[in-house]
């Protein structure tokens, strides 16, 4: 009996992002990921950018009523099995956004919050981390920072002085309204980078990584689109992190540097022949 074309679908992840013309990130390393991991992505343009391995020059964003109708469009297309959340451009966007994912609360949302590129190049206003507070954090599955962007959105407003551990940061996440952060930690001065999934009761698990040489562009990108591939494949959270972190990892590993600033990740390690060995 012949399969059934339905049943040769892959599963379809929505992804709200910019476009980065190098490749490295945003939009272009959520296809790549989640092509690689056998989904479907579907791209709704937030913002364009001008950029290259070494950073951010300018960014550009689409203007919200444009974001919407990507979105809805496709949405009364085809059946979304996750969202996942990169770059949003300005506080229009976020609040366009936050509308649509409202209206399908069964799909899992993973939110990478970019608020400032590899480099450093501030990517996010404080209007723009406030609206992500208020209107997304509490439709978030999975929010997935670096432990810069975690103590940024858990900082206590008004209060400068205000320094949580990165522990005290994922309770005020998940107290915003997030069911799970993962806080990743690339930026700290550790021997391994030691990555953290925190649920409402605390810690669910860490899990550490060699940490390798050099600079790369898109590894938040890579690590979230990974993940919201796993949780459109049908794993949990805690199997979907994991499984995403080793592919992460992976990409990380076998990064290549075009050009004259950063690493990217190798999202298709995989599919790469190896080098032959020397004859003896």
């Amino acid at each position: 009996m012949p399969q059934d074309p339905q049943d040769l679908i892959p599963p379809i992840v929505m992804v709200f992002a910019a476009s980065d013309p190098s490749g490295g990130a945003g939009l272009q390393a959520d296809i790549m990921t989640l092509s690689s991991m056998g989904c479907h992505p579907l791209s709704v343009v937030t913002a364009i950018t001008v950029q290259d391995s070494a950073g951010v020059e300018d960014a550009l964003a689409i203007d919200a009523d444009w974001v919407s109708d990507q979105a809805r469009a496709l949405l009364e297309d085809m059946p979304v099995a996750a969202f996942k959340i990169g770059m949003l451009g300005s506080v229009e966007n976020i609040a366009a956004i936050a509308e649509i994912v409202s209206d399908y609360p069964e799909i899992p949302l993973v939110f990478d919050p970019v608020l400032a590129s590899g480099r450093g190049d501030e990517l996010a206003s404080e209007e723009m981390i406030f609206a992500m507070r208020e209107l997304l954090l509490p439709q978030t599955t999975i929010l997935t920072p670096n432990s810069l962007e975690a103590r940024r959105l858990a900082q206590d407003e008004g209060n400068d002085d205000d320094n949580p551990d990165l522990a005290e940061c994922a309770r005020r996440l998940v107290g915003a309204g997030t069911e799970f952060v993962l806080v990743t930690g690339t930026h700290e001065n550790t021997a391994q980078v030691v990555n953290t999934l925190y649920g409402d009761h605390g810690r669910i698990r860490a899990d550490a990584w060699e940490r390798l040489p050099g600079s790369y562009h898109g590894s938040g990108c890579t690590l979230a689109s990974a993940i919201a591939a796993n949780l459109a494949n049908g794993l949990d959270i805690p199997e979907a992190v994991r499984d995403a972190q080793d592919y992460t990892w992976q990409a990380l590993a076998n990064a290549f540097r075009p050009g004259m600033g950063q690493y990217l990740p190798d999202r298709f390690f995989w599919a790469r022949e190896p080098e032959p060995e020397d004859e003896p």
